[in-house]
């Protein structure tokens, strides 16, 4: 079992290696991570702000990164009936334009580039987005309830490769979006996932991400799913959260899923958790600059099966299979 970290701490100690009394897992944001960025563990670091947001009708998307020697941004709008897409990113070499708190919630976020604009601003209880591109924007209030659980994590790979990741799910969601000068409402019963990350990180890595938010049996249900990355660290990124409390799965699951046939449902087993995610839209990406290359198939639909007796259905959400040589 993972160890349940309570009180305060840092990711790392004086001379910028892991410290040990930061492995484990959390219900809130607990770990101070200034010291990842600047010089030291150049160029490993990676920092990240992810925020997605699921409409009746559409999915809004934002990215500001900054992962040492570039600023790696996007906004992404996606209509659900229509499946169209409005898709803006922006790679910045060198890195600038990017400002990035030293820990979650300790400032705001902020990312400038040709062609776009975000801002996450933390506020009492709730987090302001905002974003901008020549064809889209939107401006979407995250409320946090004080008693919601979260799921941090600090993945070691070893003393100089970590990540600490915050992955907060079914948070509700309210707001406007703009597309092509036509509103639309992101009404109550819009869902918001966080994937928050500070680390110093392998050059190769592979992993998988699901996740999932609604309401199914009179519960607000949260599903919050990984694997690859973390495989053989003693860390996962494994939970059900319900009703605002989070249930830790601490083993590694099993995912079966065919890229091929990406229509097919994927299968997440293991920990209690029996879960089908079905999906409707495969967003597809690659790219290739030698020595950094990316590959993603981040897929969209909804997410059904049981966790340790509680059955839950129609969680609209997303499973992706990643490669990153970064």
């Amino acid at each position: 079992m993972e160890r349940e970290l309570t009180a305060p701490v840092s990711l790392t100690l004086p001379d910028g290696t892991l410290n040990p009394d930061a492995i484990g897992w959390a219900r809130r944001p607990l770990v101070d991570t200034s010291g990842i960025g600047g010089r030291r563990g150049w160029p490993r670091n990676k920092r990240w702000e992810y925020w997605n947001v699921v409409t009746p009708t559409h999915v809004l998307a934002l990215t500001a990164s900054h992962i040492d020697y570039a600023a790696v941004h996007e906004v992404w709008v996606f209509d659900r009936r229509s499946q169209q897409a409005w898709p803006a990113a922006a790679t910045v070499l060198p890195a600038r334009g990017a400002t990035l708190p030293a820990s979650l919630g300790a400032g705001p976020a902020r990312a400038r580039a040709t062609g776009l604009a975000i801002d996450i601003t933390p506020g009492e209880g709730a987090v302001r987005l905002r974003a901008e591109t020549s064809a889209v924007s939107f401006d979407v209030t995250v409320t946090r309830p004080a008693a919601h659980d979260c799921l941090a994590v600090v993945v070691p790979w070893s003393r100089r490769r970590f990540q600490y990741t915050v992955k907060d799910v079914a948070l509700p969601a309210s707001g406007t979006l703009v597309i092509d000068g036509q509103r639309h409402d992101v009404p109550g019963g819009s869902w918001a996932v966080l994937d928050h990350g500070r680390g110093r990180w392998p050059y190769d890595v592979a992993w998988n991400w699901g996740a999932g938010s609604g309401v199914s049996g009179g519960h607000t249900i949260g599903v919050q799913v990984g694997g690859r990355w973390t495989a053989g660290t003693g860390s996962t990124e494994n939970g059900i959260l319900v009703d605002g409390v989070m249930h830790k799965i601490s083993t590694e699951l099993d995912w079966r899923y065919d890229l091929a046939d990406w229509r097919r449902p994927w299968r997440v087993t293991g920990g209690g958790l029996d879960a089908t995610f079905t999906p409707e839209y495969d967003r597809r990406a690659s790219s290739n600059l030698v020595v950094v290359s990316a590959r993603t198939d981040q897929c969209f639909g909804t997410w059904s099966g049981t966790f340790d007796g509680l059955a839950f259905d129609g969680l609209y959400g997303w499973a992706e299979d990643v490669h990153n040589r970064w």
